[in-house]
């Protein structure tokens, strides 16, 4: 019983330590570690967004290539033309010949190819950035084309800026190379040298660093992180940064070789004022000491000192000693155990027997009832550690009652810039699932300009070819002017046939078990000039792919609903067409114009939170048709702010205190306390008059000494069926007869 008597002070004091140290210094102070994160976050977001639109990119070019490619020749304006009818996401396109090097066709902003040297390029060449003559950098994309027995090249230009990325009123959003060099740049301060520096800083730090760990579990894939710039006065400038890269274990992506490091900036006020009371520290710790104190000596003085007394007198009347009464304790188990050694040691000296009542009545002592439990309850150890354990107690409820009369009010708590970048982000989310569905229509359209249906092999390979490159469909397939399908690659088609000849993008259901979300792409036929001889390309899209673009660190929970605020996806559970899990949301949902994003703090004292919500503003594409929107909602508890900081310092403190009194106070009544009461029942039994019950001990400690007493008491007692010794004062008297008989008489 020493161990758990000598941890609970130990650690309790340890506990106290802690508490001086946790709740009596201040948290951070300077930038909150919930801005450097949202900072990180932003730029990760910005690395996606342009790592998607790179690979992107690479994708419909080298797909648009292997559908034109074949043994008839298209004239090359012919392609460019079809290509800027599907795709209009590109500044300049343009057909090489390989071998010669000429320029055959280009549309659109001069593609700046005297920057690239075309000869000996490999087949489907990497992406690369080239400087046109105005100094502004270019992304240039490349795809082989093979037709007609000749080897062109596909050459399209795009800037670099992240598409989506909405930067706001105080950020700076830069895409930089790894050398440093400012590519691209965006927000108030852009191009100032301090800004420069700064991203040149954070893109050194980026290329230094290995792959994100968090990849495998949702996380950013590449190096990112945050940094704080030298102080301006008060102001400090809070940077993110994320490098658009692929971890090890994923396949490598066309993006990941160009060295991009996307950095955003912000220019953050003076916050965190002392979060830390060293008076209330003081006062905790020296309450959880004398409790500690206090519970160590009760223990000590009703446990441990009485049962140690115990076992001594156990074995002094074990090894056959009994001149000495045995101290019967006053309280509990022990009082208990003692009254039936003393009633032992007189069944030894002959000056008593078995009883079920007064066994014995010590000089000075109360009377102590034995037995085996019947009749009323006792008050015992158990009663003892209850009180104790409630006196622990005690002192974390003082913390967590304290703790919530010192929770302070979200808006006085929470930055205004976390709210604008929890809009910013969600807004980010809403264009990136906007672009994914245009992307997928651009597509399709694409796919209906070079599919012959006449060709049903050939139609069927180019659809499954589609599928496997977009991982964005479920199904392809093409139909009539009536919906009849004609060729078909994928799952099966869930979208009605009336749904099927109405081209665009459409939400085909309001109810059932998943959403379904179809875009239509009018085929032109020549010859056909009614409506039933027309085609159209049908592609339904995957929830698991929308549900991925939601799914970004550090935005809590997002919902994509729909114009009657159904839900379509979600990067939690949801169950499709329900509602948002949150009231508060469901209320912004309501509130919230269409035209425009709002983000506000939702306050409330049981749970605070940040919210945005971001309809599909951007016109431009055939998605915005579908009214859907994005909304987002975090805990205000859980951010990085110096002042639940200090609130969850208090809670680690109160839980450690809860943990080491329950672990001591457990390990005390597994280990001596139930022990203890059961061999009190075995104690009085066996002065009550059982001899037969073998007394086991369960532990090798001071409990179990105890018991191997009792048992060796027990083997010294006399048996009561056995015969009574001769000359005992049980043993029955022996009639005295006469030796002879009344005799003649002489």
């Amino acid at each position: 019983m020493r161990p758990p008597l000598a941890a609970l002070p130990v650690l309790l004091a340890l506990v106290a330590g802690l508490t001086v140290f946790a709740v009596g210094s201040d948290a951070e102070r300077g930038v909150p570690e919930a801005v450097l994160s949202s900072q990180q976050h932003i730029a990760e977001d910005g690395a996606v967004a342009l790592q998607g639109a790179v690979d992107q990119s690479v994708t419909d070019l080298r797909a648009a290539a292997a559908d034109f490619g074949g043994s008839k020749s298209l004239p090359a304006d012919g392609i460019l033309t079809r290509l800027d009818r599907a795709y209009r996401k590109w500044r300049g396109t343009a057909v090489v010949d390989v071998s010669t090097g000429r320029l055959l066709a280009s549309h659109g902003e001069a593609v700046p190819l005297g920057k690239v040297n075309l000869r000996g390029l490999p087949t489907d060449p990497p992406p690369r950035l080239v400087r046109d003559d105005s100094g502004i950098t270019r992304l240039l994309t490349f795809a082989t084309l093979s037709q007609g027995g000749r080897q062109e090249l596909l050459v399209a230009s795009q800037s670099l800026k992240p598409p989506g990325i909405s930067v706001g009123r105080n950020h700076t959003l830069n895409v930089v190379d790894r050398d440093g060099a400012t590519l691209a740049s965006a927000g108030p301060g852009s191009g100032t040298d301090r800004a420069k520096a700064l991203a040149g800083t954070a893109a050194r730090e980026a290329q230094s660093k290995g792959p994100s760990d968090t990849a495998a579990g949702g996380g950013f894939a590449g190096p990112s992180g945050s940094l704080v710039g030298a102080a301006d006065g008060n102001r400090r400038t809070a940077v993110g940064y994320a490098a658009v890269a692929r971890a090890p274990a994923t396949q490598e992506s066309p993006s990941s070789a160009l060295g991009l490091t996307v950095v955003t900036t912000v220019r953050t006020e003076p916050h965190g004022a002392g979060t830390g009371d060293l008076r209330l520290a003081l006062l905790a710790a020296a309450v959880l000491l004398t409790l500690a104190a206090g519970v160590t000596v009760a223990l000590h003085m009703v446990l441990q000192r009485p049962v140690l007394r115990l076992r001594r007198a156990a074995q002094r009347i074990g090894s056959g000693d009994l001149t000495a009464p045995v101290r019967v304790p006053c309280f509990g188990e022990p009082a208990r155990i003692g009254a039936a050694l003393e009633a032992l040691r007189l069944q030894l000296r002959g000056r008593g027997g078995p009883s079920q009542q007064t066994v014995a009545q010590p000089p000075a002592r109360k009377r102590v009832l034995l037995g085996t439990g019947k009749g009323r309850r006792r008050l015992g150890l158990r009663t003892v550690l209850v009180v104790c354990a409630f006196a622990l107690l005690a002192w974390p409820t003082s913390m967590v009652l304290t703790l919530a009369g010192s929770l302070p009010r979200p808006a006085a708590v929470v930055p205004r810039l976390i709210s604008d970048d929890q809009r910013q982000r969600t807004e980010t989310t809403a264009d990136r699932v906007r672009r994914g569905i245009n992307d997928g229509y651009a597509d399709l359209a694409h796919l209906a300009t070079v599919i012959d249906t006449s060709r049903s092999e050939e139609a069927r390979t180019v659809l499954y070819r589609s599928l496997e490159q977009h991982g964005r469909y479920r199904s392809l397939y093409v139909v009539d002017g009536v919906g009849r399908i004609l060729v078909r690659a994928g799952d099966g088609p869930r979208t009605p046939k009336k749904a099927r000849i109405r081209p665009g993008v459409l939400q085909t259901n309001t109810s059932g078990t998943e959403p379904v979300l179809a875009a239509v792409a009018a085929q032109q036929v020549k010859g056909a000039p009614t409506r039933a001889g027309r085609r159209y390309v049908v592609g339904e899209f995957k929830v698991q792919y929308l549900a991925g673009i939601l799914n970004r660190p550090g935005l809590g929970s997002v919902w994509l609903v729909d114009s009657a605020h159904r839900v379509i996806a979600s990067n939690k559970g949801f169950v499709a067409f329900g509602r948002v899990s949150d009231g508060r949301l469901r209320t912004q949902l309501q509130a919230v114009p269409r035209t425009k994003g709002s983000a506000e703090l939702l306050l409330g004292w049981r749970d605070p939170a940040v919210a945005a919500v971001a309809p599909f503003h951007d016109k431009r594409g055939v998605a915005s048709a579908l009214g859907w929107e994005v909304a987002s909602i975090r805990p205000v508890f859980w951010l990085g702010l110096p002042e639940y900081e200090a609130q969850r310092r208090i809670m680690l403190v109160g839980l450690l205190g809860v943990t080491t009194g329950a672990l001591c106070l457990g390990w005390l009544y597994l280990v001596v306390v139930r022990p203890l009461r059961d061999l009190t029942q075995d104690a009085e039994a066996l002065a009550a008059g059982d001899r037969r019950t073998v007394l086991y001990p369960r532990y090798h400690d001071e409990v179990g000494s105890l018991a191997r007493s009792l048992e060796l008491i027990r083997q010294r007692l006399p048996r009561a069926d056995a015969p009574p010794a001769p000359g005992s004062p049980d043993s029955a008297p022996t009639p005295s007869t006469s030796p002879s008989g009344p005799g003649p008489r002489s």
